[in-house]
C-alpha cells in the first residue's frame, strides 16, 4: 500500500510542480512536495519500511543538488527556458528542484525495484527523463528552445542520475529492526 500511494502521490507532485510553473503560480508545487516530503518522512519511521528519515533526508538534499546543476545548466545553455519559478536567470526554477526531491522519495519506495539491476536504472532514466521534460513542455510548464541537445542532454544525464541516485539511496539506509524484530520486542 504504501508503494502505491508513493507513485501516485509523486505523480500529483509532479503535475503540481509543471501546472503550477505553466500558470505563473510556481510555489503551488514546492507546496505540494512539502506536504509530500513530510508524508513520506513519516512513513519511513514505520517497522518494515527499508529506511528512516535521516538517509531519506539525506538522500531529499542529494537530489535537489543534482537538480540544481542539471537543470541550471540546462538554463545557462539556453536550451530551455521555464515561464515561471526562477530565482535568477542562470538557475532553474525552485520548483523543478522541487521535482527532483519528490522523485527521490520513490527510490526506496516505489522505483526500489530498479536497484536490482544497473542497466535497467541506466535504460530508465535515459528514456524516462526526456520524456517526463516532453510532458512538461506539453504541459507548459518549459520550453525546450534547442530540441536535438537539450534532450540528447537529458538523456545522458538521466541515464548516469537515476542509477547514481539509486546507489546514493542504498548506501543512505542505515539498517534498523526488522518487522519481526519490532512486534517481538527484540532489537
Amino acid at each position: 500500500m504504501i508503494v502505491i500511494a508513493n507513485f501516485l502521490l509523486f505523480q500529483l507532485a509532479w503535475f503540481a510542480c509543471v501546472i503550477g510553473g505553466a500558470n505563473e503560480m510556481p510555489w503551488v508545487g514546492p507546496v505540494f512536495v512539502l506536504v509530500f516530503v513530510v508524508i513520506h518522512l513519516w512513513l519511513s519511521t514505520h517497522p518494515g519500511i527499508a529506511t528512516n528519515p535521516i538517509a531519506e533526508c539525506k538522500l531529499l538534499v542529494c537530489a535537489a543538488v543534482i537538480g540544481v546543476l542539471v537543470d541550471s545548466l540546462l538554463v545557462t545553455t539556453g536550451w530551455v527556458s521555464y515561464p515561471s519559478g526562477q530565482f535568477h536567470s542562470l538557475f532553474a526554477p525552485y520548483w523543478i528542484v522541487a521535482m527532483w526531491v519528490a522523485f527521490a522519495t520513490t527510490l526506496n519506495t516505489s522505483l526500489a525495484w530498479l536497484k536490482k539491476s544497473i542497466p535497467v536504472a541506466v535504460l530508465f532514466g535515459a528514456i524516462g527523463g526526456p520524456l517526463a521534460y516532453l510532458a512538461g513542455m506539453k504541459l507548459g510548464g518549459i520550453m525546450i528552445l534547442h530540441p536535438v541537445l537539450a534532450y540528447s542532454y537529458l538523456a545522458l544525464v538521466w541515464a548516469i542520475a537515476t542509477p547514481l541516485m539509486l546507489s546514493l539511496a542504498t548506501r543512505f539506509i542505515e539498517p534498523g529492526p526488522t518487522v519481526t524484530q519490532t512486534l517481538t520486542g527484540m532489537e
